[in-house]
């Protein structure tokens, strides 16, 4: 599965989600900023970003690490990983 598919679907399932996605091929990571994270815990978040992949993970995606922000977390998150 290509970067860009995932990536689109993650932003088609969560509308107005900002998605980056980085992999090999079969391995990913996923960073989602999204308003529909409020008052969820981190396991929901999760929750709502692999329901968008469908059976995709585990079989097309063999493993995907997500990191999942609200847009008021993320400015925050952002400085942090420019350090």
């Amino acid at each position: 599965m290509e970067i860009e598919q995932i990536r689109m679907l993650i932003a088609s399932g969560l509308p107005g989600a900002h998605v980056e996605v980085d992999g090999d091929g079969r391995h990913f990571s996923a960073i989602v900023v999204s308003d529909m994270f409020a008052g969820k815990s981190m396991l929901q978040q999760h929750q709502l970003v692999y329901k968008t992949l469908g059976d995709r993970v585990g079989n097309e995606i063999h493993a995907l690490s997500i990191r999942t922000y609200t847009p008021e977390q993320w400015p925050q998150a952002a400085e942090l990983r420019v350090r």
